[in-house]
């Protein structure tokens, strides 16, 4: 009798997180189904990087790209609107929410990684979410992935037939390095991905993004593999 193909849609935003979680689902014996998103961001660049890490798991094919360009009409976060800047400068642990906060970007993310889920058969979603390394977005809480885990066995056939979808959050709880030590174990490709929120073809090295990448793979012992115009 031949085994059951085990399924994983994969929330891929062309990133160091995202892509780690696609390293991953892999090695758990997951088939992949990358899905991301085009909201009008302002590092919109993403997306490609999202293509090429999606072909180099072989599953370019698989990719589905969803656009939800009402984001940018609402704005209301510096990666939507131009009028509020991308924040720069070193990072200060707050207990202020972020202006790159996206006003329900993770729970629109979810909701149709699940019906994505539902149609391709899959056991589980996997999203790179992180509530340890500076962040403060309400949306990468634990207690938020276990309510959505809640509605999704309410309001799908999955869930109603007795079957669960697991939200699995891998990095929730590590630090950037140890993320990054995990993925170099994984020879996850993080010369394919980007972090940086300005959108540039060379990483800008000053946004918040960049400096905490860069402090993940210094605190590694590590050298970032992507380019950067500079950063100190």
């Amino acid at each position: 009798m031949s085994q059951k193909i085990k399924k994983a849609v994969i929330i891929l935003s062309g990133g160091l997180d995202s892509t780690t979680c696609m390293g991953l689902a892999q090695e758990q014996g997951y088939e992949l189904y990358p899905i991301t998103f085009d909201y009008g961001q302002r590092h919109r660049i993403e997306i490609e990087n999202a293509r090429k890490v999606a072909a180099y798991y072989g599953v370019e094919q698989r990719l589905k790209v969803i656009s939800l360009g009402f984001l940018r009409d609402f704005g209301g976060s510096a990666l939507t609107d131009d009028t509020i800047e991308v924040p720069h400068g070193e990072i200060e642990e707050t207990s202020e929410i972020p202006v790159t906060y996206v006003p329900g970007r993770n729970l629109l993310f979810l909701s149709i990684a699940t019906s994505y889920a539902e149609v391709t058969v899959a056991e589980a979603i996997y999203i790179g979410v992180n509530a340890l390394d500076y962040s403060g977005y309400p949306d990468c809480r634990p207690e938020f992935i276990h309510k959505v885990e809640e509605v999704v066995a309410l309001a799908t056939k999955i869930g109603v037939e007795g079957n669960k979808l697991q939200i699995a959050t891998p990095l929730i709880q590590w630090t950037k390095a140890d993320i990054i030590r995990e993925g170099l174990r994984l020879k996850v490709p993080y010369h394919l991905t980007t972090s940086c929120y300005n959108g540039q073809i060379e990483a800008c090295g000053e946004c918040d993004s960049c400096r905490l990448r860069l402090k993940g793979f210094a605190d590694a012992g590590l050298k970032d593999p992507i380019a950067y115009v500079s950063h100190s």
